[in-house]
C-alpha cells in the first residue's frame, strides 16, 4: 500500500480504528512525522491529541543507522548485538546529547502544558510508519510507564518482523500495511514524505479536541 502523505496515511489508519471512536482515549504522536497521521487519527476518533517525544542514536560509524532510542523522559531501548559493541563512554553521552534534544524539541511543541493523563485510559500510539522499531519501543515503555487502561500501537506500515516483535509489548497492534518484502524505509511508501516542520506539529497540537488538557 502506498499513501499520498502523512495526512492521507492518517485518514487510512483511522478507518482501521473507529472502533475507539468517542471512548475514553489520547492518540499520541511520535513527533515530527508522526504529528500529521496522528492528527487525522484524534480527529476521526474525537480524541486529544498529545506527544511522546524520542530520538533515535545513530551508530558512530553510520549515524542514520539507529542503534539505540531515548525518550524525554529517560526510557532507553536498545539494540545491544550493536550497543555491546561500542565504546561506553560514547555511547552514554550519545544517550544524554539525544535525551536532552528529546526533551528540547518536548518542551518547544508542548510549552509548560502538562501531559493529558492516560492512567485507566486508552493509549494509541502512532508514528508515520516503523522501520527498526527502535524509537518506537522507546515510546511504548514510557507510555506504559504512565498506567494507560490499554496500549494500541497504530502505524501505516511496518515490517513483518518488526511488527511481530512490537505487538508482543502493546495490547493492540494496528496497521494498513506489514509487508513480508519491506522496502528498506519508510518514505519509500509515501508519494510525499517531506520533512513535517516544528510549526506544523505545534499548529496541529494546539488545535486538535483540546490537546494538553485533561
Amino acid at each position: 500500500m502506498h499513501f499520498i502523505d502523512r495526512a492521507d496515511a492518517g485518514r487510512k489508519l483511522a478507518r482501521l480504528l473507529l472502533k475507539y471512536r468517542g471512548q475514553d482515549g489520547v492518540v499520541l504522536a511520535l513527533p515530527r512525522g508522526g504529528v500529521p497521521v496522528a492528527a487525522e487519527v484524534a480527529r476521526a476518533l474525537a480524541m486529544p491529541l498529545d506527544l511522546v517525544t524520542a530520538r533515535k542514536i545513530g551508530h558512530p560509524g553510520n549515524p542514520e543507522y539507529a542503534i539505540a532510542a531515548v525518550t524525554e523522559s529517560g526510557e532507553l531501548a536498545v539494540n545491544p548485538d550493536e550497543v555491546d559493541e561500542l565504546d561506553r563512554g560514547w555511547f552514554d553521552r550519545a544517550v544524554a546529547a539525544q535525551r536532552e534534544e528529546a526533551q528540547r524539541r518536548h518542551e518547544r511543541y508542548i510549552g509548560a502544558r502538562a501531559p493529558i493523563p492516560l492512567a485507566g485510559r486508552i493509549a494509541i500510539v502512532v508514528d508515520d510508519g516503523i522501520a527498526t522499531g527502535l524509537t518506537v519501543r522507546a515510546a511504548i515503555m514510557q507510555t506504559r510507564k504512565r498506567g494507560p487502561g490499554k496500549l494500541v500501537l497504530a502505524v501505516p506500515v511496518a515490517p513483518r518482523d518488526t511488527a511481530e516483535s512490537l505487538g508482543r509489548i502493546v495490547d493492540e497492534f494496528v496497521a494498513c500495511d506489514v509487508p513480508a518484502m519491506f522496502m528498506g524505509a519508510v518514505g519509500a511508501y509515501y508519494q510525499d514524505f517531506s520533512q513535517t516542520g516544528d510549526e506544523e506539529v505545534a499548529a496541529l497540537l494546539a488545535g486538535i479536541h483540546g490537546a494538553g488538557k485533561p
